[in-house]
């Protein structure tokens, strides 16, 4: 029977798996550098914004043919 009393952190960090730190680390910088080359991807991507009165209203331009009523 244990009688030595042990806190529950020092019993976690006891029977912590060696091998799985390095793999955490791992994960952890596979996840960092993903979100870091998709905020970078999206930074690089070019955006056109046309200056008001260069480009013409496509929506305000009124059609050329009438459409007849009987068709």
């Amino acid at each position: 029977m244990n009688t030595q009393f042990e806190s529950t952190y020092s019993m976690l960090v006891r029977s912590e798996e060696k091998g799985r730190g390095i793999l955490e680390i791992l994960v952890y910088a596979a996840i960092i550098l993903s979100v870091v080359f998709s905020i970078w991807q999206f930074a690089e991507t070019p955006l056109k914004v046309p200056a008001p009165g260069t480009d013409p209203c496509v929506a305000c331009d009124t059609p050329k043919t009438q459409l007849r009523a009987d068709s």
